[in-house]
């Protein structure tokens, strides 16, 4: 089996490189990798980090102008080759060891589409030492879940989780027309209107700041809440 990681980039020159690294390191027997690097048209040094990265095997697509995270992915779903995609930030936040336990519903063919949820043991706090890191962010993605969940009957616990995990037959049947952060519930949304299983894993993650890079904002929220609302009467 060969396992497609997307990576969609633009602007990551302070991770970009040990987020190749932990992705070259992780162990997968008997799984062949297969890295679809799509950059944005970065305007710092994430471009050369990448072409100096010294890894193998990397495929490597540059955007001449920046397009969006949605578009990103959807260039990468298009040149992958493997039997399985999975989406990786080209950020800290989600961890590549967590690939063997999100491929283990697919591998048992158990799964066609696996999500990696971050909520299912996420605290919210408002204060301490141990408080919320942007806490209004994670009331916005139990919202935009649960509003998944009544539009759709889903029992999803995290529908914006960038960890997701798709037979590439499947994905690749799928038209996608994000441009966005609007690429997470148009992809949820439409696996599950084909009436597809979603299989959630425990994930842990890192959340990082605004100051350390964090892109989406209160209007890709917006933006959410029309696309699940679109959805639901269109194709």
């Amino acid at each position: 089996m060969k396992l497609s990681i997307i990576i969609p980039i633009f602007n990551e020159e302070k991770t970009i490189k040990e987020v190749l690294k932990r992705v070259a390191s992780v162990r997968l027997p008997f799984i062949e990798k297969e890295v679809v690097i799509v950059d944005d048209a970065s305007t710092d040094g994430s471009k050369l980090i990448i072409q100096k990265s010294g890894i193998k095997g990397l495929k490597i697509i540059f955007h001449q102008k920046n397009m969006g995270k949605g578009r990103a992915i959807r260039t990468g779903i298009k040149q992958a080759t493997g039997e399985v995609i999975i989406i990786q930030d080209a950020d800290l936040e989600y961890n590549p060891d967590d690939y063997s336990k999100l491929l283990r519903p697919i591998i048992e063919n158990k799964a066609k589409v696996v999500f990696g949820s971050r909520l299912m043991d996420y605290p919210l706090r408002f204060w301490g030492k141990d408080k919320t890191i942007l806490p209004y962010h994670l009331i916005a993605n139990k919202f935009l879940t649960f509003l998944t969940n009544l539009l759709y009957g889903s029992h999803l616990t995290d529908m914006e989780t960038g960890y997701k995990l798709f037979k590439s037959d499947l994905l690749k049947k799928i038209s996608i027309t994000s441009n966005r952060f609007e690429f997470e519930p148009e992809i949820t949304v439409k696996i599950l209107k084909l009436k597809i299983p979603i299989t959630e894993i425990p994930i842990k993650v890192k959340p990082r700041t605004y100051q350390e890079g964090k892109k989406i904002s209160w209007r890709d929220g917006i933006l959410a809440v029309w696309e699940l609302v679109k959805y639901k009467f269109v194709d």
